[in-house]
């Protein structure tokens, strides 16, 4: 008895141990990665940066109206009346460089870069269709790593676009990727953070958040509204569909409405609420920014 005690005291140590070795390997693991990944992405918000000051107007180009002339003693001679001329249209703003053209070059499956300014979300898009996971446990450069990156749905489409692109991310304890997403269950986050912006090849997309709600991921049975399956509307019914249901499931009002024929942008990251959880910010498309000069090497 004394010896099986004693073996089974040994058993016990060494899985306490290979438990603990595990436990040490995996944390030092996913540090490396997120050191790995923050390295990453400074390189590419750099070189963001760099561009974006190149398409910055210097304060040198910019001219100042004449200053006005003395007030003359004579009396002005009247003017005969005039027609009102017609207001001249403004000039369309001319393309500008991408300021993301050196991540769309160094990485072809590249689809965006996704922004929301003064957070920590400022990550590119990639999107694969023939194989969705690829970048689950992936870094930008294709290499393992725990983090992944930011995913577009492979039913998503930026060209031509969809009614609603589904970016997929992990909710990572150090806060890479949607790690803090959750932050959005906050109603004085969101008045602080209601806008999100997409950077495509083609041109700057900004949004206005319009919904934030919990919700999962449901068996195929399940005969309830699943978020992560509206992807196009061809009819206001199935708009409708789409809006009065996040609109009944948003912890909060945010204000803002939509009606058929506006796009949508849905951010999704796994929730502990429940199995198989989801947090889910969708934001409304309000405006394009900057247009963009085609990318070449």
């Amino acid at each position: 008895m004394k010896n099986f005690r004693k073996s089974l005291a040994v058993i016990f140590a060494v899985v306490a141990v290979s438990c603990l070795t595990a436990a040490v390997v995996l944390i030092i693991r996913q540090v490396s990665d997120y050191i790995q990944t923050s390295k990453d992405m400074e390189e590419l918000r750099a070189s963001a940066d760099a561009v974006e000051s190149e398409n910055a107007v210097p304060d040198s180009e910019i001219t100042s109206p004449p200053e006005s002339l003395e007030p003359s003693s004579e009396e002005p001679a009247p003017t005969p009346p005039q027609e009102t001329p017609e207001p001249t249209p403004e000039p369309t703003p001319e393309p500008v460089d991408n300021p993301y053209r050196d991540s769309f070059l160094a990485n072809s499956d590249m689809a965006a870069w996704l922004k929301i300014p003064d957070t920590e979300i400022d990550y590119p898009v990639m999107w694969t269709p023939e194989d969705e996971e690829y970048y689950l446990r992936r870094g930008f450069n294709g290499s393992k790593n725990s983090n992944g990156c930011l995913i577009l749905d492979t039913d998503s489409c930026l060209e031509p676009l969809t009614t609603n692109l589904i970016i997929h991310g992990h909710n990572m304890k150090s806060g890479a990727m949607f790690g803090t997403l959750m932050d959005y269950k906050d109603e004085t986050f969101f008045q602080e953070h209601r806008t999100i912006t997409l950077y495509t090849k083609e041109c700057q997309r900004n949004y206005e958040v319009i919904a934030v709600f919990y919700s999962q991921v449901y068996k195929k049975t399940d005969q309830v509204f699943k978020f992560y399956k509206f992807f196009q509307a061809d009819t206001a019914e199935e708009f409708d569909d789409f809006y009065q249901n996040i609109k009944a499931l948003s912890l909060y009002d945010t204000g803002v409405t939509a009606e058929f024929g506006d796009c949508f942008l849905t951010l999704s990251t796994c929730a502990y609420h429940v199995e198989n959880g989801r947090f889910v910010v969708v934001a409304k498309e309000v405006e394009i920014g900057d247009t963009y000069l085609p990318i070449q090497n």
